[in-house]
Order: structure tokens, then C-alpha cells, then sequence
């Protein structure tokens, strides 16, 4: 069983073929993470008697990152029956649910500066924060670490892409009329339905004709711990809780904003991906300290090609369904700070190969950005 994934209480043996009693058990005692669930009642109740914002958002913000390492367990549990690469896909994928859930019920708000700057903010926290603390930990008792460089260059490449999806709209706004909003709009739209076909042949590329690519090599001593029924079902429930401490999150954000003296753009860069990315977070961790580095890269990579290609498309399109102005036109500061963070990152990853000094050198990235953000008006 995964270390980190081992009950705390009673027995560690889990029985050869998991009921739904001991599938329970083992997820209820996965982590010291669970302790925080605590949180989830008395987070709904201080919402809904209309406590101060900054109350509701501090418990609702505390709630849900237990909630998001359950997700992930349960993603690990699916993954073990399914191969690394496939794991990988849905961990990424089901870590990006609470993204997607936060950014629709702040675009419903008309929050689309928070909508943006949290699709920003989740992209530099994977590729700056979780794969630097994947290169530090996961370095720190071995010389280096070594993973697939063909996917490792073509990871570099979608995130390019991704990059030049913001910096194009920047472009056309820079050099057109101030009064050419409807022009940025359609190439929003148009730009969102590529990237979304991209990301669909990105996957066929992924899962059907260069799978090698992006498997490890398989531990016997890894067996799922729960049923794949008890699995799915937590993933439901518990995507369906979160989306209900979302909604009281983003609903707490302008009182936030106000009370604590900082701007929405930092709370949605640098505040809303660390809950939205918490389950991505601990498995990358888990997996690079294991030295399943093609793991760890596939679900940090992947998950910020997932916001760039997946989630901010289907955001925008959202939007224009429902008639919010959701754009791929950001400030010209975040994405001068997008670019040069992916191509630091780039430039880390493309020789297949990582130490824990590349570590310290994308978390210093990220600290760097945080405090800029912090303190640009």
C-alpha cells in the first residue's frame, strides 16, 4: 500500500479482496490531511448563519483541502487498476474538478478577473511549486533523477502552445483600437474550440499510439486498498461537497478582498490554486520521492496543460454561453510572468533529468512571483 496512504489507526493489513466497511476504514484513516474534515460541517453552518467573509472564507478555504486529498486517494486507488498512465490523466483530471467548479460559480458572479487569474495561478503552481517540490524532495537522497525526454519535450511544447494561446490575445489587444473588445472576444472563442481539439489529440497521443512514453515501470507491492465501487463513489460525493464549499468561497471573496487590503488577483493566482490543486499536489510529491518521476511529471505537467488546454476553453465557452465576456486576454504583467516561468521550466525538463538544486530554483521562481503579486497595485 502507498505510505502515504496507510491507516494511522488499528491494523495496516488490509484484507486481500477490500469490502466496502474496510474500503471506508482505510480512507477515513489515509492521512493526517483527514483531520481537517472537521472543517466541513462547520463551515457549512457558519455559511449559511451568515458569518463575516472573512470567517466563511477561512473555514470554507481550510474544508476543502482535505477534501481535495480525498479526491486524489481515491484518483490513486482507480490508478492502481488502470496503469500509471491513465492514473496519471485522472489525477490531474479529478485535481482539476475543484478548479473547474471554482471557476464556473465565480463566472456565474461575474468574477472574471478571479476566473482568470486562478487559470494563471493554477498553471505557475504546477509547474513552479509542485514540480519544484517534486525536483527538492524527491532529490534530496539521490544524485538526480531521470524520466522520458520525448514526453518530457512534447509537455514542453503544449505548455508553449498553451502560452501563446494568452500572449496572442495580449498581442491583438496591444495593437488595435481600446474599444476592440469584440474582437478579443471572438478570438477567444475561436482560439478555446483549437485548443480543446488539441487537447483531445493530445490525449490520443497520450493513451493510444505513444503510451510507452509515459508509463513507469509497475510496483507489485502496490494493490488497491478499496473497492472500485466504494472509489467512484467517493469521487462523486466528494466532488459534489466541494463544489458546494466553492460556491461559499468565491461568494466570500470580495468581503475578503476588502477586509484584508489585498487585490483579487492575488487571491485567485496565488490563494485559490493551493486548495484547487491540493490532491495533484501531495500525489506528485508522493510519487517523484518514490522516484516515479514519469509519474510525478505526468500529473504536474499534465495538470497545467489540463488548465491551459481543457479548463480554460471550456471557462471561456462557458461564458459565452451564458453570457459572461470571459476572455483569453490577460494583464500584460501575468503574461510576461507566464512566459518566462515556462520557459524556465523548459529549460529544466528538456534533457530529461532533474537534482533537487532545479527544485529550489522553481520554488524561488514562485515565491518571487507570489510576492510580486502581492504587492503590484
Amino acid at each position: 500500500m502507498n505510505p502515504e496512504n496507510r491507516p494511522l489507526l488499528g491494523d495496516s493489513e488490509v484484507p486481500d479482496s477490500p469490502t466496502f466497511v474496510s474500503s471506508f476504514k482505510v480512507t477515513a484513516t489515509s492521512s493526517y490531511v483527514n483531520l481537517l474534515l472537521v472543517f466541513v460541517p462547520i463551515a457549512i453552518v457558519f455559511s449559511n448563519i451568515h458569518a463575516s467573509d472573512t470567517v466563511v472564507f477561512s473555514l470554507n478555504f481550510l474544508a476543502i483541502i482535505p477534501l481535495a486529498k480525498l479526491l486524489g486517494f481515491a484518483t490513486e486507488e482507480i490508478a492502481l487498476r488502470s496503469g500509471s498512465t491513465i492514473g496519471a490523466l485522472l489525477n490531474a483530471t479529478f485535481g482539476n474538478a475543484v478548479e473547474l467548479i471554482l471557476g464556473i460559480i465565480a463566472l456565474k458572479e461575474g468574477l472574471i478577473r478571479v476566473v482568470q487569474a486562478s487559470i494563471l495561478g493554477s498553471i505557475l503552481s504546477n509547474v513552479l511549486l509542485v514540480l519544484g517540490f517534486c525536483f527538492l524532495l524527491g532529490g534530496l537522497k539521490r544524485t538526480e533523477q531521470t524520466f522520458n525526454i520525448t514526453a518530457a519535450q512534447t509537455s514542453s511544447s503544449l505548455l508553449a502552445l498553451t502560452t501563446l494561446s494568452l500572449l496572442v490575445p495580449a498581442a491583438f489587444y496591444a495593437t488595435t483600437p481600446s474599444d476592440n473588445e469584440d474582437g478579443i472576444l471572438k478570438l477567444s472563442h475561436g482560439t478555446s474550440i483549437v485548443l480543446l481539439i488539441v487537447y483531445l489529440l493530445f490525449l490520443f497521443f497520450q493513451l493510444k499510439t505513444h503510451t510507452f512514453l509515459y508509463e513507469d515501470e509497475l510496483d507489485e507491492s502496490e494493490e488497491p486498498s478499496t473497492t472500485l465501487s466504494f472509489s467512484i463513489i467517493t469521487l462523486l460525493v466528494v466532488a459534489c461537497i466541494v463544489s458546494l464549499h466553492a460556491e461559499y468561497l468565491v461568494g466570500a471573496i470580495e468581503g475578503v478582498v476588502e477586509a484584508w487590503g489585498i487585490n483579487e488577483t492575488f487571491v485567485g493566482i496565488i490563494l485559490l490554486p493551493i486548495v484547487g490543486n491540493a490532491a495533484e499536489h501531495v500525489s506528485s510529491v508522493t510519487f517523484a520521492i518514490k522516484n516515479k518521476m514519469n509519474l510525478c511529471i505526468g500529473i504536474a505537467v499534465s495538470s497545467s496543460l489540463q488548465i491551459g488546454l481543457l479548463v480554460s476553453p471550456i471557462l471561456v465557452l462557458i461564458g459565452w454561453a451564458i453570457g459572461q465576456p470571459m476572455t483569453l486576454f490577460f494583464k500584460n504583467f501575468e503574461t510576461v510572468i507566464l512566459f518566462t516561468s515556462i520557459l524556465i521550466v523548459n529549460y529544466l525538463i528538456q534533457d530529461g533529468r532533474s537534482n533537487w538544486l532545479e527544485g529550489v530554483l522553481l520554488l524561488s521562481s514562485y515565491v518571487i512571483i507570489a510576492m510580486a503579486f502581492y504587492f503590484h497595485p
